[in-house]
């Protein structure tokens, strides 16, 4: 005869069944956290391995409802702070600009802002304050230069400002791109949301039962 019956036959069964739910809604709420963080994570982590950075892969929060306790209709929620971002790269979105003209490409010239803002060609104007100068080609992208430049001599490489006097006499003056210019950019699809979605819900029953306690 088995434990369970053994105690319903002495008297015990409603301590039996407190104790059977108090276990149900520990091994669903436990197991709806485990696909949650699971989710998340996978999520996360589809970011990271885009190239795309921890900023936007730290936008994916998870959250277990109802908050504070167990619950057998226990449920789990994920989502980004960034959803206009996220979707885009998941969709493989058409990127237009807001005002009809250009969408600006930093180049690598460009560097970045401060504490690792995008930069724009507005932003890199202020921090240099000098102007970029745009330059139209038929039939490729345009671009914004900044004109004067030097090349650096040594390791370092790159380019520098040219001195008053080597830009008064015009000698070894070079324009480098800043920015390039074009009317609109496809984005390639780069993460698959509902894929790991579906993973995550089909391993749910597998999570609630793992958390069962033994008997």
């Amino acid at each position: 005869m088995s434990s369970r019956l053994i105690a319903a036959l002495s008297g015990n069964l409603q301590e039996l069944m407190a104790a059977e739910l108090k276990a149900a809604r520990h091994a669903v709420t436990t197991g709806v956290r485990d696909a949650t963080d699971g989710l998340k994570g996978e999520l996360r982590s589809q970011i990271t391995g885009a190239g795309l950075g921890a900023r936007l892969a730290n936008t994916w929060r998870g959250e277990v409802y109802p908050k504070g306790r167990e619950s057998l209709g226990a449920a789990g929620l994920v989502y980004s702070r960034a959803p206009v971002v996220v979707a885009a790269h998941d969709e493989g979105a058409l990127i237009r600009s807001k005002n009809g003209f250009w969408l600006s490409i930093p180049l690598p010239a460009a560097g970045t802002g401060p504490r690792g803002k995008r930069i724009t060609p507005g932003l890199w104007e202020r921090m240099r304050g000098q102007r970029l100068r745009f330059v139209y080609r038929a039939g490729k992208p345009s671009l914004l230069v900044e004109d004067n430049q030097r090349a650096r001599a040594g390791k370092r490489g790159g380019f520098t400002t040219a001195s008053a006097s080597a830009q008064q006499s015009g000698k070894g003056l070079v324009s480098v791109p800043i920015f390039l210019l074009v009317p609109q950019a496809q984005l390639k699809k780069k993460f698959d949301i509902n894929s790991a979605v579906q993973r995550w819900e089909s391993q749910l029953i597998q999570n609630v039962i793992s958390n069962w306690p033994d008997e």
